[in-house]
């Protein structure tokens, strides 16, 4: 792991979450001011899903300007996703992409109960084509992380914006029952 000391500070994040009655990360009015006047300057990059349960900063309990959230139901990774991704490694300097799956994912779920319509259909079809003929809700869940993150790595291989000889490509799962994560 070439940023463990950013992935230590998730972890703790984490751990701090899994008791928390609120988020200890910094939404000050001078951090606003900061970022404002100074940009953006986030260590970590969220791709996860838009479920109203799974909210990076709280999970990790960080606060403005520390993690640049990419947010699509069921955390699918295509090609406005891998471009805000190549945008926060390659101009904010975000080091750790992490594809965030979660428990009891509508996407998912919608998946394996054969599909959906409309343009929800393109959702579950990338996903059907990461789990395969997978049945097990968390271990397809596991599969369609893996997938974006083989997506991320194979889409930003021959990118000019990042090098990715000083990034971390991680895959994780969130228990939105008890809150934490398990890392892939």
């Amino acid at each position: 792991m070439k940023n463990q000391a950013i992935v230590d500070k998730l972890k703790a994040g984490n751990e701090k979450y899994l008791t928390a009655k609120g988020n200890d990360g910094d939404v000050s009015p001078e951090i606003r001011k900061d970022t404002t006047v100074n940009g953006q300057h986030p260590d970590t990059i969220v791709i996860t899903c838009s479920d109203s349960r799974v909210i990076p900063e709280a999970i990790f309990q960080a606060g403005i300007g520390e993690i640049f959230t990419i947010r699509v139901a069921g955390n699918v990774v295509g090609e406005t996703q891998l471009a805000s991704v190549e945008y926060a490694a390659g101009h904010l300097g975000s080091k750790v992409i992490i594809v965030l799956g979660h428990t009891h994912c509508g996407a998912v779920g919608a998946t394996l109960a054969g599909g959906a319509e409309g343009h929800v259909k393109c959702l579950t079809d990338a996903i059907l084509e990461a789990i395969g003929g997978e049945k097990d809700e968390y271990k397809a869940c596991g599969l369609n992380v893996k997938k974006g993150v083989e997506i991320i790595e194979n889409g930003l291989a021959d990118s000019h914006e990042v090098d990715l000889s000083k990034v971390d490509v991680i895959g994780a799962i969130y228990d939105i029952e008890d809150g934490h994560v398990d890392w892939l």
